[in-house]
């Protein structure tokens, strides 16, 4: 007889779903597969969108623009999903030892090694690369240029003044915030609750709950009305420092957020492990579908679709983006959840440095785009070859860098 409490196993639950695995070894693989989107992503900023990357006058390709504008829109909300999911495992396993300064040293240490060593050293490459200022060194450069110490030149070119940005760095920011918005929250709740005569930490459901189809069009639905109404002030690829240091393009905080606190309470109900099959499915099959339908009518709809303001396209675009970001990122999820049975030791270990690649692929990346300059390809070679051999660099980097203990302590 079944006596729990929660959905009963069905059909369409998985058997893992009564269960509570201290590791779900999907996660590990799906994570190394975030990865590599993050790197291709990068490597296609070069060779398909108009944005600003720091190496310009490469040949462009339609087709990875293309790519770049499917691929962004679930990628990292899947990613801060995952980091959200571990939170509390990490919380709840340190008990009454202090979390704060561990995860200060963990997300802050790299943001700070990135902005004061690593950025500068890009902006300087495009500066005396695509500037036409004259040469500089890199000390001048530093102080002057990226710290904003000396006078903004005439006809500055940009992107902003003075150069000082955290370029990738803006997700290891914004975990780190949502980490001390959590760490604030627990501190409340738990108050309340030895109040209350509770146990001081919340703990996990003995049996998962059920999540269903209902629960995931609702969240769907708070996605795309909130980044439409975000985005008639806020257009895409805008980018604000808010509170003048978290780098942030406000038009996608309504994705980003729902994902945090989505992954937060996944892990204490269990719903990574009741989502339907067929709901993630059927979600993965309607953003493949419209990202078919954008392939086909690309012309069309981008001449259609509006980044900002409020208008018939804009809300179009954030409904039909919500659907790619929803459809992929749940359709992925239970695709590694059902298919991928543990981890080898090289993907556990490639898994582990998840962190690790993240922070130090993008100088890869761009040392491999300025090098492939003059190669006899069109643009279509360059990516393939910038993304292939970036992931590889950087996943041997990434494990070369955590056998270092100092190094292991923040990667």
């Amino acid at each position: 007889m079944w006596t729990g409490t929660g959905a009963l196993p069905g059909p369409d639950i998985p058997a893992a779903a009564t269960e509570r695995p201290d590791r779900l070894h999907h996660l590990d693989s799906l994570r190394i597969a975030l990865s590599a989107l993050v790197i291709l992503h990068h490597a296609a900023q070069a060779y398909g969108p108009k944005d600003w990357w720091y190496v310009e006058g490469q040949p462009k390709a339609q087709w990875i623009e293309t790519f770049a504008v499917l691929n962004a829109p679930f990628k990292m909300s899947l990613f801060f999903l995952i980091a959200a999911y571990v939170l509390p495992i990490a919380v709840d396993r340190r008990r009454s030892r202090p979390y704060l300064w561990p995860r200060l040293k963990k997300l802050g240490g790299p943001i700070l090694i990135g902005f004061f060593l690593v950025i500068p050293v890009l902006m300087w490459a495009y500066y005396l690369s695509f500037r036409d200022y004259g040469p500089i060194g890199f000390s001048d450069y530093y102080w002057q240029v990226y710290m904003g110490g000396g006078s903004e030149p005439a006809g500055w070119s940009g992107p902003t003044w003075p150069d000082r940005q955290f370029g990738h760095l803006w997700f290891i920011q914004h975990l780190l915030l949502y980490s001390l918005v959590y760490l604030a929250w627990r501190m409340v709740a738990e108050r309340i609750r030895i109040r209350r005569g509770l146990p001081a930490a919340p703990g996990t459901r003995r049996v998962p709950e059920h999540v269903g189809g209902t629960a995931v069009l609702a969240f769907a639905a708070i996605i795309a009305v909130g980044t439409a109404v975000l985005r008639i002030w806020f257009p895409v690829d805008e980018w604000v420092g808010v509170l003048e240091i978290i780098q942030t393009e406000r038009a996608d905080l309504a994705q980003y957020i729902p994902f945090v606190v989505a992954g937060v309470l996944a892990y204490r109900r269990g719903w990574l492990q009741t989502l339907p099959t067929r709901v993630g499915l059927a979600w993965l099959a309607a953003a493949t579908g419209l990202s078919l339908v954008y392939v086909v009518f690309r012309a069309e709809l981008a001449g259609f679709f509006e980044w900002g303001g409020a208008s018939v396209g804009q809300f179009a675009w954030a409904g039909y983006e919500t659907v790619l970001c929803v459809g992929f990122a749940l359709g992925l999820l239970v695709l590694f959840r059902d298919h991928v049975r543990g981890t080898s030791r090289l993907q556990r270990s490639a898994a582990q440095a998840t962190f690790a690649i993240y922070l130090i692929h993008l100088p890869i990346v761009v040392g491999l785009q300025y090098a492939a300059r003059d190669l006899p390809v069109g643009a279509s070679g360059r990516f393939v070859l910038v993304a292939g051999v970036g992931f590889v660099v950087s996943v041997a980097a990434a494990l070369v860098l955590r056998r270092i203990p100092v190094v292991r302590a923040i990667l």
